[in-house]
């Protein structure tokens, strides 16, 4: 990396961040590192439930419902955010000239040195990018491969732009409306389901936070962020989305369960999200 990243958590353990509102963070993000105005920053935080789809999603990914998908410029298909799971947004300028797979193989490190230091031997997965479990050999059982946490980037002006999802603790059942990044031979997994113990989001947020250290040269803990719930936050995410003219049409969908949408309530997301910078 050329200079030192910090890490911010946000939220955590306490508060869930609306994708909206961490969307706009990182477009805030984004802008400031690309001026110099503000340092390579990795943000930690977990989602309500939500879907976004990347730029290879097919149809048939989609959940066959109608449930609502975000979709935004991120590589990669189809994932799901949510409770118990660790989200991690790298808002870094990569050295010249700009590698993205080198980026994506930081931050697959980054995970791997984390499932070692909780006792799990992951790997990765010729051709596939995220972090994974082996399929069992025919004496351990009939388990597929199995992925544990997905990647999925965006780079414009040199610097980087959403990151990697590791499954905690989080309800499995929630992959079970779509086809897991595209992967309809291959399984979903979570820190708890390999270690047979529950591994909670802020524990995995300690790990990770020191391999981020190692790996991206990072500053932790960093300044916390403000809270979601504050008034200027909300303003804040408005005023990034009209001044880089990247919101697009909003949608109040269903609050999401794994079962299917909850009838009569609601959040604010946005439709669609592209970027417009040059890559």
């Amino acid at each position: 990396m050329t200079e030192a990243v910090r890490v911010r958590r946000w939220g955590l353990p306490a508060e869930r961040i609306p994708y909206d509102v961490a969307l706009a963070e990182q477009l805030r993000l984004h802008e400031a590192v690309v001026e110099g105005s503000e340092p390579s920053t990795v943000l930690l935080l977990e989602h309500p439930p939500v879907y976004t789809a990347g730029r290879r999603t097919e149809p048939d990914a989609r959940p066959a419902d109608g449930t609502p998908v975000i979709d935004v410029d991120r590589g990669g298909s189809i994932t799901w955010h949510g409770p118990g799971q660790l989200v991690g947004y790298p808002i870094v300028l990569l050295p010249q000239p700009v590698d993205v797979v080198a980026h994506v193989r930081r931050m697959e490190e980054v995970i791997l040195r984390s499932c070692a230091e909780l006792g799990l031997a992951a790997t990765r997965i010729k051709g596939r990018s995220g972090v994974w479990f082996p399929a069992d050999s025919p004496a351990q059982g009939t388990r597929p491969e199995r992925k544990v946490a997905a990647v999925g980037v965006r780079v414009a002006r040199g610097v980087t732009k959403h990151g990697f999802a590791l499954n905690c603790d989080c309800d499995l059942a929630w992959f079970d409306r779509i086809v897991p990044c595209g992967l309809a031979d291959a399984g979903v997994t979570s820190l708890s389901a390999e270690l047979g113990r529950r591994v909670t989001v802020e524990e995995a947020a300690a790990v990770v936070e020191r391999h981020l250290a190692e790996v991206f040269d990072a500053v932790v803990p960093g300044r916390p962020l403000p809270t979601a719930a504050e008034p200027a936050a909300a303003e804040q995410a408005a005023a990034v989305r009209a001044t880089a003219a990247r919101a697009a049409a909003v949608q109040a969908p269903a609050v999401l369960t794994p079962a299917g949408p909850v009838a009569g309530l609601a959040e604010t997301l946005p439709a669609a999200l592209a970027s417009s910078a040059p890559a």
